[in-house]
């Protein structure tokens, strides 16, 4: 009964799925698969055959495009009620990026098949789907946008905002952030290094703008924060 609870409650969570009523969702819940993942956990590589959607019921993932010298540029980070890997269902083609579990995680896999055949059956998904979609294309569009008019200081106070925004869209003054990222993570974020992120971040927290405990960040004055990218 928590299995299920869990799963009907995720799925609720789930844009894709918002139009949904309590027994669709317990129908739908019927035909996802638990997976459960290790911190740093891969759960799927760049290039694998797409064989499922995902919708991230606990933990954190992170969405990375690697390189071949083992680097990484994080594309996205995504908490409970969000869902990744639908490109590869859509067209066919391998997986783009690799998805990554930032600490124990737990998914709700829906099959290619069972995801297919609910696109056939329900106009409405498609539109939560394109919606979707758009979106994610808005906010790809910003990210390019700030990697190429904002220093390193402004890029990393606006990643800031964003994942407090991302939390919380009404979120003002002081904000708490789980924080299950490194330094490094962070780095591949921006496009910059570990060490100049760092040497950042310990700004910021001299400003008395940030102070980071353990696997929580606090942001003290998000709109300072916000105006401090745009210096």
């Amino acid at each position: 009964m928590v299995d299920h609870a869990l799963a009907v409650g995720s799925l609720r969570r789930c844009a894709l799925f918002a139009h949904v009523g309590d027994a669709g969702l317990t129908a739908l819940a019927e035909l996802t698969r638990r997976r459960r993942y290790r911190r740093n956990e891969v759960i799927f590589h760049q290039e694998d055959v797409g064989d499922s959607l995902h919708i991230v019921a606990e933990g954190a993932v992170k969405i990375v495009l690697p390189s071949q010298e083992g680097d990484e540029a994080i594309i996205a980070t995504l908490k409970p009620g969000d869902f990744f890997g639908e490109l590869a269902l859509l067209d066919g083609s391998p997986r783009s990026t690799t998805a990554t579990a930032l600490e124990p995680t737990e998914t709700l896999a829906l099959p290619r098949d069972e995801f297919q055949r609910l696109l056939t059956d329900d106009p409405r998904l498609v539109t939560a789907l394109l919606r979707a979609l758009a979106s994610e294309l808005r906010r790809l569009t910003g990210h390019v946008e700030e990697l190429h008019f904002l220093d390193l200081a402004g890029r990393l106070s606006m990643r800031l905002v964003r994942l407090a925004r991302g939390t919380d869209t009404t979120a003002r003054g002081r904000v708490e952030l789980n924080w299950p990222f490194t330094q490094s993570d962070l780095a591949a974020m921006i496009g910059g290094t570990r060490q100049s992120v760092n040497k950042l971040l310990s700004g910021l927290v001299e400003e008395g703008l940030l102070s980071i405990d353990r696997e929580t960040l606090v942001i003290h004055d998000l709109a300072a924060l916000e105006a401090r990218s745009a210096r």
